[in-house]
């Protein structure tokens, strides 16, 4: 499983004109949008691995000093999109190759295995909507955007 992580000040997720996922942030108050992809041999024990990881990540401001703390440790909230576009392989030619990324039927249930981590964890967490089409508006704080894999 891959997945990008960016710190935001604002998030939000919409399909059709409808907000689908929103992170209530104010006040300052920073959270993380979590952009998931899935390859065909991923497994739920990454998925938890990957929730885990972002969860854990230190990549807050601690209050009144600045020492680094997670996620976690601040409840800031999570919005995870699935992305399957993580795994294009640009390598030959202008028109990217899907083959690596998991098709819908496998990936869904990983990303769901995600959010089901990071909610069991603790974590706020929002979502997009599987396989619509969604327009994804946020305000990277820091910029801080991180890539990982498990």
């Amino acid at each position: 499983m891959r997945a990008v992580i960016q710190r935001v000040s604002a998030a939000k997720v919409v399909v059709g004109g409808e907000t689908v996922g929103e992170l209530g942030l104010a006040d300052g108050r920073q959270g993380i949008v979590a952009l998931i992809g899935v390859t065909h041999d991923d497994s739920r024990t990454q998925a938890n691995a990957l929730a885990d990881k972002i969860w854990r990540l230190r990549i807050f401001d601690g209050a009144g000093d600045t020492r680094e703390v997670a996620a976690a440790d601040v409840d800031a909230p999570i919005l995870v999109i699935s992305q399957f576009t993580l795994y294009a392989n640009t390598a030959k030619g202008r028109r990217p190759s899907w083959n690596a990324a998991a098709p819908g039927p496998v990936a869904e249930p990983l990303v769901e295995a995600v959010v089901d981590a990071l909610r069991t964890a603790g974590a706020t967490v929002a979502t997009g909507r599987f396989r619509a089409h969604m327009q994804v508006q946020l305000v990277n704080d820091g910029p801080v955007t991180i890539s990982l894999e498990v």
